[in-house]
């Protein structure tokens, strides 16, 4: 690792199952403090691209690197500097909210002291302080969302991936959820790689990737990004640019 090196490079990565390609030569580069939405449709290959930047597949053609350290020969010092909020829940139902938070830190090699102290500052951020010693199957989906970005950040990573994390909640939780993050990008200066099907989402970041069908179709910031496909707004180019790919690969020979 060096300072230089930026939170996530993503260099060329393609990744097929069969006959279908999920990412085709797909390359990210994210500086520390940056914010990104990660904007397609279901399908577009937003799930399959987390899976290779976390190591849980490795690519067909391609490499990652989180600041600095190759996933696909330093994972462990890859992962060291990663946090993910994934988009199926992930807390063990049959532990409290503080046993969930204190087992990530111990897997990350907190001090005690440590652990302690940054539960309680997560949990004050969230309003998860009265939560703490509930079993997390006893929460709502939102408040288990909150439990897993706190969870999240324990360990201060450099990058934050977040794989649809709003799905199925309340406003006042995506609220939440949004601005907690919003703080850890300027506090902490964790770059973030939000992956969403919601434009809203995508409007209020830095930059905004919008892949479809595995191919990376504009890359910048929100206005430019709505220009480059072609759109008044953000939402008008995003559903322009889908529909324009989803047609001319319909018609192909």
């Amino acid at each position: 690792m060096t300072a230089a090196a930026p939170p996530l490079q993503a260099t060329g990565l393609s990744k097929r199952y069969g006959h279908r390609a999920a990412l085709e030569d797909v390359s990210i580069t994210i500086p520390a403090g940056q914010w990104v939405a990660l904007l397609g449709p279901n399908g577009a290959g937003k799930s399959t691209l987390f899976q290779l930047l976390t190591g849980l597949y490795r690519p067909d053609a391609g490499s990652v690197q989180v600041q600095g350290f190759p996933m696909h020969s330093q994972a462990p010092r890859a992962l060291a500097h990663l946090g993910v909020v994934f988009q199926g829940m992930s807390l063990d139902l049959d532990l409290s909210v503080e046993r969930n938070l204190r087992l990530h830190a111990a897997l990350h090699g907190l001090p005690l002291s440590v652990t302690r102290e940054r539960i309680a500052q997560g949990a004050a951020a969230l309003g998860l302080q009265a939560e703490l010693a509930r079993p997390a199957r006893a929460l709502s989906g939102g408040t288990r969302r909150k439990v897993e970005l706190v969870r999240a950040l324990l360990h201060r990573p450099s990058l934050l991936l977040m794989d649809e994390p709003t799905v199925g909640l309340d406003p006042a939780s995506r609220r939440d959820l949004l601005a907690a993050v919003r703080t850890a990008v300027r506090e902490q200066g964790t770059a973030v790689l939000w992956a969403t099907h919601l434009v809203e989402e995508a409007q209020a970041v830095d930059r905004v990737l919008v892949l479809h069908r595995g191919h990376l179709l504009a890359d910048g910031a929100a206005q430019a990004v709505a220009a480059a496909l072609g759109g008044s707004s953000l939402e008008d180019g995003f559903i322009q640019a889908t529909r324009t790919v989803a047609l001319n690969e319909e018609t192909a020979p």
